[in-house]
């Protein structure tokens, strides 16, 4: 195998919940762009949809499907999917998560249904998802590729109401190591990458406040926020043969900003 072939995605399936969002679109057209097939599932149909399009005007060739990532029926419809359209499924990599600065409360009294909240929209939307993908994966024989996405919260506190935030995407990273470790004789990787501030629409309200911009952006050492095109090639990289050796860890994309705290 070349260099360049070990980074190849040619002849896989993806499946990308979540992939109708603006990362998760990025990210379902650069595992395109790397060769994959790619099913992407989104709540709705309709930007489910449109990013297939994009990737088939791309020259690509992907479809839509529609599933809420944190119901079982749905996950397992969407494998099912997956696998009567393209024959198999090769990588998931979990889009779903967010709401950081939606529910901020101190930690002390932080309301039990926007924790719940938090809880669903990033854990269980990963968990759901990779556990129907997963099953399939075993019992195809042909090991797989699991990403998962963090985030700098996971390892840094924040003087600002985290808290349900915090816990989830640690929770991330406490299940790629555990995942990692039971998939292992299955023959599948599991691993995951860990964000910080990425300019898309979801952050876009506190980003575009200067000086909570400013403060963030004070702090990286590269100077800059992230964008899309700083987290596709990680997860290319994760999902490829070229990361064959790499099972259970969490690729920091963060301009440097959890190397100086």
């Amino acid at each position: 195998m070349s260099y360049l072939d070990a980074f190849s995605l040619q002849g896989k399936v993806a499946l990308v919940p979540g992939g109708g969002g603006a990362m998760g679109s990025a990210i379902a057209g650069a595992l395109s762009g790397a060769g994959a097939r790619v099913v992407i599932a989104n709540r709705t149909l309709e930007s489910a949809e449109a990013a297939a399009t994009r990737i088939r005007e791309a020259g690509g060739d992907a479809i839509g499907v529609e599933a809420d990532a944190t119901s079982e029926a749905d996950a397992e419809r969407s494998v099912a999917q997956t696998i009567d359209r393209y024959g198999s499924i090769d990588i998931i990599v979990n889009c779903v998560g967010g709401g950081a600065g939606k529910v901020l409360h101190d930690a002390q009294a932080y309301p039990r249904d926007a924790w719940d909240w938090i809880m669903e929209l990033n854990v269980r939307s990963t968990v759901i998802p990779t556990e129907a993908a997963v099953r399939a994966m075993i019992a195809a024989g042909n090991g797989g590729k699991v990403v998962n996405l963090s985030s700098v919260r996971a390892v840094l506190g924040i003087n600002a109401g985290y808290s349900a935030y915090v816990a989830a995407k640690g929770a991330i990273e406490s299940l790629t190591r555990q995942w990692a470790t039971e998939w292992a004789k299955h023959g599948i990787n599991v691993n995951a990458i860990r964000p910080t501030f990425v300019d898309t629409p979801q952050v876009a309200s506190l980003l575009g406040d200067p000086v909570f911009k400013a403060g963030i952006v004070s702090r990286i050492p590269l100077g800059r926020v992230g964008g899309t095109d700083d987290i596709t090639g990680a997860v290319v990289f994760l999902a490829s043969p070229a990361a064959a050796f790499i099972t259970g860890q969490v690729i920091g994309i963060d301009g440097g900003l959890t190397a100086t705290q």
